[in-house]
């Protein structure tokens, strides 16, 4: 058996543990240690040695994993952008196309990257739509296509170009997950996503079937997408939801009152800029980063 294995658990049991006071020796006396002393310091330095090699041991794996773990983050911080970037995302052809809320004179424009085959995307749009309409004329949402999940959610995009097209996209995108992804989350019945069903809601919200099918299937739309996701890879934007409010990058779902912090924090920058209506074009897009910058940089 290994000496340490035995050696832990005494010594465990002789700090933590709890007992009476020490009873006097009743039998075996001490032994004493030869004249010359050289037994004792024998043991000693052979304890010592077996006691080293066990921590030894016990430091390299130790070393090992902390030097795993830094790897890890490093590599991690790699991925992450930097938090005082600012990241010009070039969203003019979704704006010429109409995925746009609120008014090309808004003080501060947020970016969501989204899939509408996300839960989390499905989320955060009643937050957009909030913040729209609170900030009143100081805030708006350009939506970029970040297709993750394309069986499922590929018509979708596409109709919803198609919508823009006809000037009703936040009409269609809102009936969208309410009409066409809510149920498919409850089901999953693939056909609550398909063109079929897609167009029905296109109907509902006042347009004209036959032209958002040509558009669906159309080239624009298709190229429109694929220019959309070659631009978010750019700046490494690979999930969604994902966001840029006035360049700030944020990864993920947060809370309402995260991105009313940080909006607050960019109508402040921008108010002091005195670039005015147009920030976006005059500042972001002129001082920006043009790719992504990682948190280590």
């Amino acid at each position: 058996m290994n000496r340490a294995a035995v050696l832990v658990p005494l010594l465990v049991a002789s700090t933590l543990g709890c007992g009476a006071a020490p009873r006097k020796a009743e039998s075996t006396p001490a032994r004493a240690a030869p004249a010359d002393g050289r037994g004792s310091v024998e043991e000693r330095l052979a304890r010592l040695e077996a006691s080293w090699a066990t921590h030894a041991e016990a430091l390299d794996f130790l070393n090992q994993v902390y030097a795993q773990q830094k790897a890890q983050m490093e590599a991690q911080a790699r991925e992450e952008h930097d938090p005082d970037a600012m990241f010009a995302v070039d969203i003019a052809r979704d704006v010429a196309a109409g995925k746009v809320d609120g008014p090309a004179t808004a003080s501060v424009t947020i970016i969501k990257a989204f899939d509408f085959a996300c839960p989390y995307c499905q989320r955060m749009s009643s937050v957009m739509d909030d913040l729209v309409k609170e900030y009143a004329g100081k805030v708006r949402v350009v939506y970029m296509d970040l297709v993750v999940h394309p069986d499922t959610a590929s018509k979708a995009h596409l109709a919803a170009c198609g919508a823009a097209k006809q000037g009703k996209y936040k009409e269609f995108k809102t009936a969208v997950w309410n009409d066409a992804f809510l149920p498919y989350m409850e089901t999953r019945d693939a056909s609550k996503m398909g063109a079929e069903n897609l167009l029905a809601i296109g109907k509902r919200v006042g347009l004209d079937a036959r032209k958002l099918e040509a558009d669906m299937n159309g080239p624009e739309c298709m190229q429109l997408i694929q220019a959309d996701m070659a631009e978010l890879e750019r700046f490494k934007v690979n999930g969604t939801p994902g966001f840029f409010i006035n360049g700030k990058f944020v990864g993920g779902a947060l809370p309402k009152e995260a991105f009313q912090q940080i909006v607050d924090e960019q109508l402040k920058i921008a108010e002091a800029s005195g670039a005015g209506a147009g920030y976006y074009d005059k500042v972001v897009m002129a001082n920006g980063l043009r790719t992504f910058k990682s948190a280590v940089e």
